[in-house]
Order: C-alpha cells, then structure tokens, then sequence
C-alpha cells in the first residue's frame, strides 16, 4: 500500500510539474506575442532632403522607429507641436516607441521653423507657410522611397500630428499641391489624425486679435503664415474641405477644443461623415500630449492605434 501511494504521489508530482512547465510556455508565448513588448529598431537624423540643398540643417530629418518584425508595418508619419517655431522632433521619442511596440512604425518629422519672437526676441529667423507643410511632403517622398530599405508598408501610409503639426497633417491632405509636387497623391494615405491644432487660421488670427493678447495676432499668426490678404485662408484646411477623401481621427484637449469644434462643424456642413471625433475633456493641451506620450496605459494612444489597425488593410 505504502508503495503504491508513493507511486501515485510521484505520478501526481510528474503531472504537475508538467503542468507548471506547460503553463509557463503558454504565459511566456503570451509575453512574445504582447504587441506591447515587440522590440524596435532604431533609426535616428536621417536626411529626408538632398544633402546639396541643406547646409547643416538638422531640422529636415526624421528619426525613424521601427517594429522588429518580419512582415512590413503601417507607418505613422507624425509631426510634433512647438507653434510652427519650436517643434522638435526628439521629444515626440516616448510617443514614437510606444506605438511601435504596439505594432507600427512611426516617423517623427522634423522641418523648418518659423520666427517666435512672441516667445523669445532672439528666435526672429525662420521661414514662412508653405515651407513647414513642403518639408512634411519631401519627407513623405523620402519615407514611399524608402520603404523596402526600413521595412514598412507603402499601402499602410498613415499621417498625424500634435498642434501644430496637427494644422499640417490635416493640411497635408486637403490641399493635393504640397504631395503633388513630389509626384504623390492624397490616396496615399489611409487615414489623418490632427490632434488639438487649428484648422481655420483666419478664425485663428481673429482669436488673438480679440484676445487678450493681441500683438500675438501679428508676432505669432502671421510671422507664421504671412502679411498679405489671402494667406491665411491658404493656410487653412477649412478651405479644402471639397477634397476631403482620406479617412479621418480627429482629437482635442480641453483648452484648444474651440478650434476643433469649429472644424467638425465644417467638416458636417460639407457632408463628411468618415470623420471620427474625439474630445479629451478631463486633459489640457499639453497634459494630453504627455498623457499619450508617457503614460504607460493611455486611452487616447490606444484609441489612435485602433484606428490605425482598423483603417490598415492588413493581408
């Protein structure tokens, strides 16, 4: 009797540690396969310009991540905030890997910059519309031709941006002349996600001027975009809405929401209905950049990585 109990418990032993190891297997597969802890490469200040027509310029770069993965990724071309004149596309790093470790490669574009001396009466240099919105369009040039060489996918083009580079994205797919003029289309994408910008700047330029702070109207709006009649209009994708044919996300925090309220009710008057809306109201501008950016589990980065994942045509 007492043998047998022994070989039974031993028999009960061999069963579970079978079972533990199997277990262990199961979670540690489930571990690998956690889009979450995908490994990344890697590649930071690459020229998306002829290097003839730069003279050392570190703002006409991209950093590129990448998911370590065998078949080609979606790509996000994402253009970080800074008002036109500060952007700096290092600090759109956190944001970068965390969607790449979800399963998509980003792009953080850089491109030149506007005066500010609003800001600082040293930052009196720089460049005007349509400069800022022309740099992102090489860039997207640079990035179709280098898609075999880095790995991800030319018909899972996706374009966003924080604020300001919000303004751009939505612009960059409104206007067909800036892709045009590299030999694109607007179809290349599919889908634009403008995250609390301006999409009026007429509207824009008239909320300074109103404002409490009225210099800004000229030292930040029109240093940005221009003096002459019309420029603001051509700045703005309120004006292009008839060309609307890429899909859209479009997010807000609770201090700039104005702006895209505004431009939801343009995007409904004109009969667009692809559009999905999402207001942040317990955010401000920049706590919901770094919501999305740093926080380990942020209900916006997931709401933007679903809409790229249902938008992608996946094989």
């Amino acid at each position: 009797m007492v043998k047998r109990l022994d070989m039974m418990n031993k028999l009960r032993l061999k069963a579970l540690a079978g079972y533990l190891v199997g277990a262990l297997m199961l979670s540690y597969l489930a571990l690998c396969q956690n889009p979450e802890n995908q490994e990344i490469t890697e590649y930071p200040d690459l020229r998306y310009v002829a290097q003839a027509l730069v003279a050392n310029d570190s703002l006409q770069r991209l950093d590129l991540y990448v998911p370590s993965v065998a078949s080609p990724t979606p790509l996000l071309i994402w253009i970080g905030g800074g008002a036109w004149s500060y952007v700096d596309r290092k600090m759109e790093a956190d944001i970068a890997r965390k969607l790449a470790q979800q399963g998509i490669a980003v792009a953080a574009v850089g491109h030149r910059l506007s005066p500010a001396t609003w800001r600082d009466p040293s930052m009196s240099a720089g460049v005007q519309h349509p400069k800022h919105v022309e740099d992102v369009a090489s860039a997207v040039r640079w990035l179709y031709d280098h898609a075999a060489e880095y790995g991800y996918d030319t018909d899972q083009f996706f374009v966003g941006g924080y604020s300001s580079g919000g303004h751009l994205a939505a612009l960059l797919t409104l206007d067909p002349s800036y892709l045009q003029a590299q030999g694109l289309e607007m179809g290349l994408f599919q889908g634009v996600i403008p995250i609390s910008g301006a999409y009026d700047i007429e509207n824009y330029y008239q909320a300074f001027a109103e404002g409490s702070r009225p210099q800004m109207a000229e030292t930040h709006v029109q240093a940005v975009f221009g003096y002459q009649e019309g420029d603001l209009l051509a700045a703005s994708p309120t004006h292009y809405l008839q060309n609307h044919e890429v899909p859209m996300l479009l997010m807000t925090d609770n201090t700039v929401f104005r702006y895209t309220r505004l431009y939801e009710d343009r995007i409904r008057e004109a009969g667009i209905t692809d559009v999905q809306v999402v207001y942040s109201y317990e955010f401000s501008h920049a706590d919901l950049w770094r919501n999305m950016s740093q926080a380990e589990h942020s209900r916006y980065r997931n709401i933007l990585v679903d809409f790229i994942l249902s938008q992608a045509q996946l094989p």
